[in-house]
């Protein structure tokens, strides 16, 4: 439990200001296409070298970002959008993933890549999310003004400025899918996301600003990973699910009673 959750705070500290961005950005489906794309290399890597954490890592950050590039590459070379594009590699990796596992592993093994174990988290676990959580705050750190530029006005950025908004995105791609892959270490490829996006969306109806909805979006992520497992320590319960289900309840309670919510906008209207 102690390992689950150093492991879920670090998490809840790397994901959150991606998720943000995520959001603010209109990319939440890459998010989760990215998710489900890591699972082909993680599986590959779990085949060759079994619960080795390098090979998992490895082979689901190349995946990843072979995902993201091809997905990129489709979007400026046809008439599909970013999205479409992401919608069906990510299906095509997810699918390719499955029958990897499926014809070359066993059930148990399908169920440990796509759902994870957070109480399974080791010292060499907690060293890569460490590690992971470490480069994104201190990329944020240093690129946060040319990432919230881009995010708003990429033209403005690109002329007005004289900066490239291809370095933006190509780093801010690589972020997501560093912590989608120490994510998925603890929650398995179908949850990883949900600590990332879930608190994000809950900030982004709460909060007016962007350092208020980063702050909210750590707030809410940290509290749900600690009441989640303790969900699932007295009610025996997956403790990764627990954690996203707690998010999301957090979620529903903002979609509510915020300002921006679906509550509050219908009793205006009444």
């Amino acid at each position: 439990m102690r390992h689950a959750l150093v492991g879920s705070l670090a998490l809840s500290l790397g994901c959150t200001p991606v998720g943000v961005f995520l959001l603010l950005r209109r990319m939440s489906l890459m998010g989760d296409s990215l998710s489900h794309a890591v699972l082909p290399g993680a599986a590959v890597g779990y085949l060759i070298g079994g619960l080795s954490l390098p090979w998992m890592a490895g082979g689901g950050m190349i995946a990843g970002l072979l995902v993201a590039l091809l997905a990129g590459l489709s979007s400026r070379r046809t008439r599909l959008d970013e999205g479409a594009s992401f919608a069906g590699f990510y299906l095509l990796a997810l699918a390719g993933g499955v029958v990897i596992v499926s014809k070359w592993g066993n059930s148990v093994d399908l169920m440990n890549l796509l759902f994870g174990s957070v109480l399974a988290v080791d010292d060499p676990s907690l060293i890569l999310v460490a590690a992971i959580t470490t480069v994104t705050l201190l990329w944020f750190g240093w690129h946060y003004r040319g990432l919230v530029l881009d995010s708003a006005d990429p033209t403005f950025l690109g002329q007005g400025q004289g900066k490239s908004v291809m370095r933006y995105h190509l780093g801010f791609t690589v972020l997501t899918v560093m912590n989608l892959v120490s994510g998925f270490q603890a929650m398995g490829t179908l949850m990883a996301v949900g600590l990332m996006m879930l608190p994000a969306a809950t900030a982004r109806l709460v909060s007016r600003t962007l350092p208020g909805m980063l702050l909210t979006a750590w707030l809410v992520a940290s509290a749900s990973s600690v009441i989640g497992l303790l969900l699932s320590y007295y009610l025996a319960c997956p403790s990764g699910p627990a954690i996203v289900l707690t998010a999301g309840v957090a979620y529903l309670g903002a979609l509510l009673v915020s300002p921006g919510g679906a509550g509050t906008a219908r009793a205006s209207a009444l």
